[in-house]
């Protein structure tokens, strides 16, 4: 579970360009954003709530996606700290973003693919795919294979396929199941 709220987030932070435009008009003042905070729409309606500020940055969650908001975005209206956009204008733009993410996720998902981490260090080769595993040759050697989820991975902005998920991630995940794996064979 957590894993994918990591992939949710790096999806989110693919739309802050698709977030920002809509929702970064007129505003007639720039509210003080606060963790914690429930944003409203310009309808009055409840869109979600502030988890983070970071910088110049709000994380907004709304139904348990996170979208990124630039802080000059947030006005205020009755209720307290408002956007100036609904709802479902939100949640709209988040699952349209969601959708092209996965679309580029899975063109650039395919057999012989270089693959790299979250921090752009090489990972390895895709060997195989079958259905929602993905089993990597670590650095192009096939007697080091790794077998990550299909919602590991991203497509980074060049289209290369990226691990979301670092060497140090996948090599204490692998240190972890290891003795397992060993016990249960006994």
């Amino acid at each position: 579970m957590k894993i994918a709220k990591l992939a949710l987030a790096a999806v989110a932070l693919t739309t802050t360009a698709a977030v920002a435009p809509g929702v970064a008009v007129a505003q007639e003042a720039t509210a003080s954003v606060a963790a914690g905070a429930t944003v409203y729409g310009n309808d009055g309606g409840e869109i979600g709530t502030i988890e983070a500020v970071q910088g110049d940055t709000v994380i907004l969650v709304v139904d348990d996606m996170r979208a990124p908001v630039p802080a000059n975005a947030f006005g205020t209206n009755d209720n307290g700290t408002s956007l100036n956009a609904t709802k479902a204008q939100i949640v709209s733009m988040l699952q349209a973003a969601h959708q092209e993410a996965v679309a580029k996720r899975d063109a650039a998902l395919v057999v012989g693919a270089n693959a790299v981490t979250a921090k752009n260090a090489p990972l390895g080769t895709v060997l195989e795919i079958d259905g929602d595993n993905v089993i990597i040759a670590r650095g192009g050697d096939e007697t080091k294979k790794v077998t990550l989820l299909r919602e590991h991975f991203a497509a980074s902005p060049t289209g290369t396929l990226m691990a979301l998920l670092t060497n140090a991630q996948i090599d204490a995940a692998m240190g972890a199941s290891a003795p397992a794996a060993e016990s249960a064979g006994e």
